[in-house]
């Protein structure tokens, strides 16, 4: 009986083990789902298809052999492309068009040195909680870790950078790997996400199959395996890769406050003498307008501190927006609402607040939400939610009830006050050099109403803060909280290309600054599709494929930086 018992457990472990290894070898996968090795299509199709169906319209980049069916699909669908001539100024770019449009921005960059040059912007993307989608090339699925050209663990480079990475092992996997990742970088506290695709699952079925056959495979039944293992691999890339697929967005999931602690603060202000609120850049995240936004904030009739994005949400002249004294109206304020303001090194760690205010916190990441509140301040109601909508339900639940008038204008009188003393620091006359706040008080005089402002720097661009006036929401780009310096161009850039009838005022301390091109300017701009073909090993062999890349479009990306990929 105990050895029936034992020959059945180990007959049931083989035949499991074998279940698991076919599973694994995609066998099981093959039996249901065809694979059509005539049919000339190729993984890149996939991601611009799902790229399409988001409403992406730009996609960003530095021309690279392993992302070229990318570029060419998503030309065909009618998807912009952008070559920046660096990979940074491609992230750059992206997140501005993520900032201003309320989409996820977009770049796609070559594997190794091209994804290592994304890792600063990545960062800022990050912190300034953009939601952006990194794509990167990579090295043949059978070919990481083997030397190949470009290849390095790239995943682990990008995992503490993004909410989300993922690696495409088959053309099958493309539509549902893209659709989760946009859902992500949307969802929650936005922010970047990354998907590399091994080259292997963009080329069509053709040249990937020239670079699995085997010139003189061993002999013996060693040669007849590892000839079958390459051939099935090649089978299971491809396998079910072209069936019918869903490609519409799948659901975003935003946190919100409930309903008693809504009702909760509505009593807080109701009660409060001298509130004050300042705005973040999470204000101006989708879904809620920025002019709802605008109209809840005037319906308060609550002064107001604008930071970051949210700076030009209440227009150029607003009696509520008081830009000076703001360590003193946090002195004396008896309420302070945080509407995505984090108390970071911009609220002297949470230190400005006076300790017997009652404070409102209102941010989608629970981290930023309480940041310093265990050392120097503590909120009275903290609320993980959408700032936007939670602004449109407070002023909902107010309706009728206006902050005390004498509050916002003893703060408006100290505003002015401020200002024309800063005039008079702006009005004084230098040796040799311009003085840089004249610069900024001529520009803000001059600057047209639709103008964005691109703030590209560190105390030159704090000056600019108080002293430039954005004149509607969504006019004002600066790096975030990372402070990176360079993002001048590639906002620049991402800007004009969503608001092209705008004016780009850059606000920078650089000396110099990146020369952006738009693509209709890109002759010349990208790279030779004859110098890919060291991407796979062989393939400078077929030279049919670099024929093939030149056929798809690549005619006008001629000239790019002189390494391969």
């Amino acid at each position: 009986m105990e050895i029936t018992t034992a020959m059945g457990c180990s007959v049931g472990f083989a035949f499991g083990g074998l279940v698991f290894v076919a599973y694994k070898l995609g066998l099981l996968y093959q039996l249901f789902h065809k694979t059509e090795t005539q049919s000339p299509r190729h993984g890149g199709e996939s991601v611009a298809e799902v790229l399409r169906a988001h409403g992406v319209k730009f996609v960003f980049t530095l021309v690279g052999g392993h992302i070229s069916p990318i570029l060419v699909a998503c030309e065909k669908l009618g998807i912009r492309i952008v070559d920046t001539r660096h990979e940074a100024t491609a992230v750059f770019a992206a997140d501005a068009v993520a900032r201003l449009s309320g989409t996820v921005g977009v770049a796609a960059v070559t594997a190794g040195p091209g994804l290592t040059n994304t890792v600063t912007a990545v960062k800022n993307a990050q912190m300034a909680e953009s939601p952006l989608l990194l794509i990167g090339g990579a090295a043949g699925t059978l070919l990481q870790g083997r030397g190949a050209l470009q290849d390095i663990d790239q995943m682990s480079l990008f995992k503490p950078l993004c909410k989300f990475c993922a690696s495409v092992r088959s053309v099958r996997e493309i539509v549902p790997t893209v659709r989760k990742a946009l859902a992500i970088a949307q969802s929650g506290t936005p922010g970047p996400v990354f998907i590399e695709f091994p080259i292997d699952t963009l080329y069509p079925f053709h040249l990937v199959s020239k670079e699995f056959g085997v010139k003189n495979p061993p002999k013996g039944i060693m040669g007849k395996v590892v000839t079958w293992y390459l051939h099935n691999h090649l089978k299971n890339l491809f396998a079910g890769a072209w069936e019918t697929r869903d490609l519409s967005p799948l659901p975003v999931h935003i946190p919100h406050a409930t309903d008693n602690q809504v009702q909760k603060c509505i009593e807080l202000v109701s009660r409060a003498k001298k509130p004050v609120i300042l705005l973040g850049s999470q204000a101006t995240l989708p879904p809620t307008p920025a002019d709802d936004i605008r109209a809840a904030l005037e319906s308060l009739g609550i002064p107001c501190f604008l930071g970051g994005m949210s700076r030009g949400m209440l227009g150029r002249d607003s009696p509520l927006h008081i830009r000076q004294n703001r360590r003193d109206a946090l002195k004396y304020a008896d309420l302070v609402l945080l509407a995505g303001t984090v108390c970071d090194f911009r609220l002297s760690y949470g230190r400005v607040l006076n300790r017997h205010s009652k404070i409102i916190a209102v941010n989608r990441d629970k981290t930023q939400l309480l940041k310093n509140s265990d050392m120097f301040w503590k909120p009275t109601v903290a609320i993980q939610g959408d700032a936007g909508s939670f602004l449109l339900r407070l002023s909902k639940g107010l309706m009728g009830h206006k902050c005390p008038e004498d509050w916002p204008q003893s703060l408006k009188a100290g505003d002015v006050t401020k200002e024309k003393a800063n005039r008079g620091k702006a009005d004084e006359k230098t040796d040799r050099h311009l003085n840089p706040l004249s610069v900024l008080h001529r520009v803000d005089e001059l600057m047209a109403d639709d103008s964005i402002i691109v703030a590209d720097g560190g105390d030159f661009v704090g000056s600019a803060a108080y002293i430039m006036r954005p004149r509607g929401p969504l006019r004002w780009l600066d790096p975030g909280a990372f402070g990176t310096l360079g993002v001048g161009g590639g906002f620049a850039l991402g800007a004009k290309l969503c608001r092209p009838e705008s004016e780009t005022q850059d606000a920078s301390n650089c000396s110099g600054g990146e020369r952006c091109l738009l693509e209709p300017d890109l002759q010349g701009a990208g790279s030779h599709p004859g110098q890919q073909c060291g991407l796979w090993p062989g393939l400078h062999r077929l030279p049919h494929s670099c024929r093939w890349l030149r056929r798809q479009g690549h005619r006008h990306w001629s000239r790019r930086r002189g390494q391969a990929g």
